[in-house]
């Protein structure tokens, strides 16, 4: 029997190769940069798969982020704004208005005399299908619920993956590899360095990074003790004694998250949200006592503001009290499966004992519940979760330390950026890290920082990349190279998908000639870019940072 053995290990090993999934390019997260990265690498004539570990693609844009941050709509070129245009055609179609008249959609800048017809704001359901029509175009395989096995399954020869194995056991090899997730997993489990948190603003001479002063939620004063004026009694949950820090040092908190929630005013098509079980009114003493302190009745979450077509909304976070968790995302990038699932649970139950606060507790006044009473879960969003968003809100977690970080100094045009993968323009923006009590007795907020950019800006195809020697196949087109004060402007979707098809665009280059993906030539990369339509160059002539109002 023993003189078999080796037969029966080589059959094992040729069963396994026959088993494993090849391709040219293996991208992971489908995310809209990962969908445009295998869409472009579909056309470019490279084989190409999108793994997803959940059930759905489009990430936050399918998730229900559909009034899009668009920042400079000139800077937003290639496949991105094919995809825009998409939207609008959709909604040029009287079936595609079931639940009002059909209407003009100004918000956004849309104008009905465009050349170049766009539209940027759209319902989850049409962006999910929006993207499931490009990835049938591309004949690429969709493959969801496939989670990467983050301590053992990223198989490497030297600085080159050779293939990614999920939990499930299933393999998938390929030439090139791109980590499209909101998370950074497959970046950091594949060995590349990385950033978490908030760098000083010493490290990269910025000014906006770093812990930031503490300030007054709208100049309110909230007591933030369990008994009003009595310290001894302990503070309200979530809120911190102090700020561990100086302003401009380094930290490892990580901005808010929260869910985009999809509502409507419909009846018809109406699920309002009852009192959560879990409910724990400790939680809502916060949101209570800034109504009585005269917190702005339209404050807690957007509805009118940010209004999609046929009466739903995406109902984002829209102060210091709202929607975001704050204080509750800090462990979520490095946080096990199972930990983040808790953490997602945690955030809705949070908004949906926000939403039945504000719609029915006793010490709510009359006119806060009639502004926030109409609304409920769309029926036809989110059938599979419950009319719930399927995705959380991940505004940063992970950052690659690749070849070149984008700081702040390239979000005001102040560098010279030769390779540019794509355009950038919106605001640099951070929501609140942290509830602190401030020195005058009073609820204070940390970490919220909003900077107008007023041109778009280059962003460095070398941010996509790890450094030299780390790994040579891999591009990151979402959790790229940038401190936490310039990727609060760089992580919004339609930068994320340009730069997704940048990504495939030199993974196709680097496959034909063999060679790393830090040695791609730029001057051919950009040719390649030029021809898929993308944006390069910035159109308006620089200007400093203007601060929002």
């Amino acid at each position: 029997m023993m003189k078999h053995f080796p037969w029966l290990v080589s059959c094992v090993l040729v069963l396994s190769a026959a088993a494993a999934d090849e391709y040219d390019v293996v991208v992971y997260g489908g995310t809209p940069g990962g969908v445009m990265a295998v869409v472009e690498a579909s056309r470019l004539g490279r084989s190409a798969v999108l793994i997803e570990p959940g059930r759905h693609i489009g990430g936050l844009t399918s998730g229900g982020l559909g009034f899009v941050d668009v920042g400079k709509k000139d800077a937003i070129g290639g496949l991105a704004r094919e995809y825009f245009h998409r939207v609008w055609a959709h909604y040029q179609r009287d079936d595609a208005w079931r639940w009002e008249k059909r209407r003009a959609i100004a918000a956004q800048g849309v104008r009905a005399d465009d050349p170049d017809p766009t539209m940027w704001v759209v319902e989850p359901g049409v962006a999910e299908g929006v993207f499931t029509q490009f990835m049938a175009e591309a004949k690429a395989p969709v493959i969801t619920g496939e989670r990467l096995d983050r301590k053992a399954g990223v198989k490497k020869d030297g600085a080159r993956i050779l293939q990614i194995a999920m939990e499930s056991g299933r393999i998938f090899r390929g030439r090139m590899f791109i980590d499209a997730t909101y998370e950074g997993d497959l970046l950091a489990a594949a060995g590349a360095s990385y950033m978490l948190g908030r760098e000083s603003n010493a490290e990269f001479g910025e000014t906006l990074n770093g812990i930031r002063p503490a300030e007054r939620p709208f100049k309110l004063d909230i007591d933030p003790y369990v008994i009003k004026g009595n310290p001894s009694s302990g503070l309200l949950p979530r809120i911190l004694p102090a700020l561990d820090g100086k302003p401009g040092a380094a930290d490892r908190k990580v901005q808010a998250y929260c869910y985009r929630m999809c509502l409507t005013d419909v009846p018809a098509n109406r699920v309002m949200i009852e009192k959560p079980v879990g409910y724990d009114e400790r939680q809502y003493e916060i949101v209570l006592r800034a109504i009585e302190a005269g917190h702005p009745i339209d404050r807690f979450f957007k509805i009118k503001c940010s209004m999609l077509p046929n009466r739903k909304t995406d109902s984002n976070n829209h102060g210091p009290i709202s929607t975001d968790y704050v204080g509750k995302s800090w462990d979520y990038a490095e946080a096990d499966y199972a930990r983040r699932v808790e953490i997602e649970k945690e955030h809705e139950l949070w908004q949906r004992g926000l939403v039945w606060t504000l719609q029915n507790h006793p010490r709510v006044p009359a006119a806060v519940k009639a502004h926030y009473g109409p609304w409920g879960l769309p029926k036809d969003e989110f059938k599979d979760n419950g009319h719930w968003s399927h995705q959380l809100y991940v505004r940063e977690a992970r950052r690659l330390r690749g070849e070149y970080v984008v700081t702040e100094r390239d979000c005001l045009n102040k560098t010279s950026v030769p390779d540019p993968a794509g355009l950038a323009s919106y605001t640099m923006d951070s929501h609140y890290m942290q509830y602190v009590a401030g020195a005058n007795g009073m609820l204070h907020v940390e970490g919220g920082m909003e900077y107008r950019l007023r041109s778009p800006y280059p962003v460095s195809y070398r941010a996509l990349v790890p450094k030299r020697g780390e790994c040579e196949n891999l591009l990151v087109p979402v959790c790229l190279s940038a401190s936490h004060a310039a990727y609060g402007s760089i992580r919004m979707e339609p930068v994320f998908m340009i730069l997704g098809q940048s990504a495939a665009a030199a993974a196709s280059l680097a496959i034909e000639d063999g060679i790393a993906v830090q040695d791609v030539p730029y001057a051919r990369l950009r040719d390649r870019l030029l021809a898929g339509a993308q944006v390069l160059e910035v159109r308006r002539p620089a200007a400093a940072v203007n601060p929002a109002k």
